[in-house]
């Protein structure tokens, strides 16, 4: 999910660490906290692999002053995606099997970045993830059916309560799905995620644009 979120976020702009992790706040939400010390070895391991590059500093780039204590008062190091992490964050944003949905934090990363995913992709990833809840919407059901008598009425309250959230997210699932059918048969809709790449990821205009050059 980490390498998910940071390729999206700096496959649309460079980013120094300090941005980057208040980025990643704001995609991954309450799902989880990102600290210093888990997002810099992973920053470390997807520079290893060449999926990103980093832009070193002029001496006189000072960090925020609240920036962690392993980046001194250096200046700030900027993290660039690379060719090969653009491919690899296509790959992953292409993905439309069961890890892209099943788990609901992921999902709800795969969601932030939609727009770069291709609509049929889309679609498939909404009616998977819908599919998943309706299954636990299910479950829910017959746990209370089967223990209704037997719970107090605050776990009674409390299993209803989460039936309903279910509920909520299958609704809110299906609308999504519905209007992705229906810009599907809009004429002229732009495809995100379509557009052709030549070796080692560089774009080039789709071939329905006119050739401005």
């Amino acid at each position: 999910m980490l390498e998910f979120a940071i390729l999206g976020l700096l496959h649309q702009a460079p980013m120094h660490g300090y941005e980057l992790r208040k980025q990643l706040a704001q995609v991954l939400g309450g799902l989880r906290s990102i600290s210093y010390g888990s997002l810099y070895p992973a920053l470390r391991r997807m520079q290893a692999a060449g999926l990103i590059t980093t832009d070193e500093p002029t001496p006189r780039a000072l960090l925020p002053a609240d920036a962690p204590p392993l980046t001194g008062r250096r200046g700030k190091v900027v993290y660039t995606i690379t060719a090969d992490g653009k491919e690899r964050f296509h790959e992953l944003v292409s993905q439309t099997g069961p890890e892209a949905y099943d788990d609901g934090g992921l999902f709800g990363v795969r969601l932030a970045f939609f727009r770069h995913t291709a609509q049929d992709a889309r679609l498939r990833i909404l009616e998977g993830r819908r599919r998943t809840v309706e299954r636990q919407r299910e479950g829910l059901r017959s746990s209370l059916a089967r223990t209704r008598e037997r719970l107090d009425r605050y776990t009674l309250e409390l299993q209803r309560h989460g039936l309903e959230s279910v509920d909520r997210e299958v609704r809110w699932l299906s609308e999504l799905i519905d209007s992705e059918r229906r810009e599907a048969t809009e004429p002229g809709t732009t495809e995100p995620g379509t557009e052709h790449r030549e070796a080692g990821g560089a774009a080039r205009p789709d071939p329905g644009q006119p050739n401005t050059t």
